[in-house]
């Protein structure tokens, strides 16, 4: 008899985890905060938009790194780096988001804190270091790779180019941090309206953060907080 009971009290068990399961995938607003205090949270870094001949010279570097001065040096950012030698160099930093309601239809949201010593009204080689670099921040259900086209590499999604976005990857703004500044400061950009994006077969989006360049030189970027409101539509 007892070892009926306990058949029994295990089926139960079983199938409450069962249900508990299904239950997983929320149906509430998803947010993801990456203040990179101790790890890069997930995200990792890539570049596009430009030429195999132009492999050596891009100077592409990408990590955790301790904010720079006149910031708190105490505290660490996702820095990423490179010089743009095609001016159109796209920098971008993804995620992958998962649990969420397979082929059901999303709003994502973004707040972005980033350091930049690129000021506003900035002259440079082929466009403005400050006014001529655009931030962009958008969602996909596929992985947004880095694919080579001939002698190019390019996004495998559609993120518009320099100043025009796409409906999945619009543009917040530049990268200037105001007028005649000199040194980092921390400035914020954020989603004019949601980006609507249906979660794939699996319940998966990728998240995706990245300048678009029309400045031909070297930017320098550290990322301080990247947050994201993925939400039911």
């Amino acid at each position: 008899m007892k070892q009926v009971k306990w058949a029994v009290a295990a089926l139960c068990l079983w199938i409450g985890a069962a249900c508990q399961n299904d239950d997983v995938t929320p149906d509430g607003p998803v947010t993801i905060t990456s203040d990179f205090k101790t790890s890069t949270d997930g995200w990792t870094a890539e570049i596009t938009d430009y030429s195999t001949e132009q492999d050596a010279l891009i100077e592409f570097q990408s990590g955790l790194k301790a904010l720079p001065a006149p910031l708190d040096s105490t505290k660490k950012a996702f820095m990423i780096s490179s010089h743009n030698r095609s001016d159109d160099l796209f920098m971008f930093v993804k995620r992958k988001v998962t649990g969420l309601r397979p082929n059901q239809t999303y709003k994502v949201t973004f707040d972005i804190e980033l350091a930049s010593q690129y000021a506003t009204n900035s002259l440079g080689i082929g466009g403005s270091p400050g006014n001529s670099v655009f931030l962009k921040a958008g969602a996909s259900a596929t992985e947004p790779k880095k694919i080579k086209e001939g002698n190019e590499y390019r996004l495998s999604i559609d993120k518009g180019n320099q100043a025009e976005g796409s409906d999945a990857v619009p543009v917040l703004g530049n990268i200037g941090a105001g007028e005649d500044v000199t040194q980092y400061k921390l400035i914020q950009r954020s989603t004019q309206q949601p980006i609507t994006i249906k979660a794939n077969d699996a319940g998966e989006l990728w998240l995706l953060v990245g300048t678009d360049s029309g400045f031909e030189g070297l930017t320098t970027l550290y990322y301080n907080r990247i947050k994201a409101v993925v939400e039911l539509q």
